[in-house]
């Protein structure tokens, strides 16, 4: 069944209220009719079965039958903190990153990263935070996953202390693997966020990793062969959600 995230404002008592670009979607490319179910979701986490009641050129209408219970997310939460990498690299890692169950991505401009126009990359950001909608209606997710404006290696430091563990995939490391590091942690009983550091192309520097060891950073290995940034981040996250959250079956 086809899925729609219609802002909460957008939904009056029974009556669910489509626009942008989703209506064109609805019309043209989808083609449903009066009468036919689609699933709503109020942004929020809250799912609903509706009935499509109207499809005007700007606006479809939408009768709520019932509220779902209805809810994909995992009970970990994981903050993708990735170094920005070049050309188009980005779209993928937010695509796939929340398909596999992230929950909120952050860019970092770490010393290897190279930003020609600052302006450029948040320009960016609104593409993103739609890549990341478009992949929540194919997966069904039942939250939209926050790409944040890009942030300095500096300000992500600030961010770990709101972590409860930091994971950070290091081609220099060779003895500590996800596993153990899951091992240690999987006891925890008020474990929830999740960070995963993800380095640019060129990897980070090493006083870079001695800085995030300074904030209590697990530091791991993700096998020998190298990864590139974008693999490293599934890699991480798909392991971690398979140990911890849902990924692979039921907690």
């Amino acid at each position: 069944m086809n899925k729609f995230f219609v802002p909460q404002e957008d939904i009056n008592f029974n009556t669910a209220y489509i626009r942008g670009e989703d209506v064109k979607h609805i019309r043209k490319v989808l083609r449903l009719k009066c009468g036919d179910k689609i699933n709503i979701n109020n942004c929020n986490g809250k799912e609903f079965l509706g009935a499509i009641e109207k499809i005007d050129k700007d606006e479809v209408v939408v009768n709520i039958i019932e509220e779902l219970t209805l809810y994909n997310e995992s009970k970990i939460k994981i903050y993708l903190f990735q170094g920005l990498p070049k050309s188009g690299k980005m779209d993928l890692i937010v695509q796939k990153a929340v398909e596999l169950g992230v929950y909120e991505i952050t860019p970092v401009v770490t010393s290897r990263v190279v930003v020609k126009n600052d302006s450029g990359e948040f320009k960016k950001v609104d593409r993103w935070n739609k890549i990341a909608k478009e992949a929540c209606k194919q997966c069904k997710r039942s939250i939209i996953p926050k790409v944040n404006v890009p942030i300095s290696f500096k300000e992500l430091l600030s961010e770990g202390e709101y972590m409860d563990v930091i994971v950070v995939p290091y081609e220099n490391e060779s003895n500590t693997g996800i596993k153990k590091i899951v091992n240690s942690i999987k006891d925890k009983s008020n474990l929830e966020k999740i960070a995963i550091v993800i380095g640019p192309e060129g990897g980070f520097e090493e006083q870079e990793i001695d800085e995030l060891k300074n904030i209590n950073s697990h530091i791991a290995t993700l096998g020998p062969r190298i990864l590139r940034t974008e693999t490293a981040g599934f890699v991480c996250i798909s392991l971690i959600m398979y140990e911890l959250g849902d990924l692979g079956g039921l907690y």
